[in-house]
């Protein structure tokens, strides 16, 4: 089942690192990064902070889709990645998997991969539930 947000996902920080929400559906959220040299590193390699903000926007967002409707907002609450390989060319591809779905607090796993499939970080993302503002 594929899911429509009521807002535009990539607005904002999202725009500035070149985020792309390629799927959102029922606890299953995936998107793309291309890598660009500003994305970078000192050392060549794609800052933690890319990773990191991939991995709690598409979490948001595939909480955002199922709990809109409601009336409640979802907004990161923790972030917790573990850099396993670096990335410093082509595309860094997302996968996020909501793992537990509570009243208030929904939990993520996200795994971002290179061109050739191999995991090169891992993110657990916990997102908030609140009453959206009227």
């Amino acid at each position: 089942m594929s899911l429509e947000l009521p807002f535009e996902p990539t607005l904002g920080f999202d725009r500035v690192y070149g985020l792309q929400i390629d799927e959102i559906a029922d606890g299953l959220v995936r998107g793309h990064v291309a890598v660009r040299d500003d994305l970078k590193q000192p050392a060549g390699l794609v800052h933690g902070g890319v990773y990191a903000s991939i991995s709690e926007s598409l979490a948001t967002n595939g909480t955002a889709a199922m709990v809109h409707g409601d009336g409640n907002g979802a907004m990161g609450l923790s972030n917790q990645t573990s850099f396993l390989r670096p990335v410093t060319s082509g595309t860094i591809t997302a996968v996020a998997r909501a793992r537990h779905r509570g009243r208030t607090t929904w939990v993520w796993e996200v795994e971002l991969t290179d061109d050739d499939g191999r995991l090169c970080a891992l993110t657990r993302v916990t997102v908030a539930v609140r009453p959206r503002p009227r």
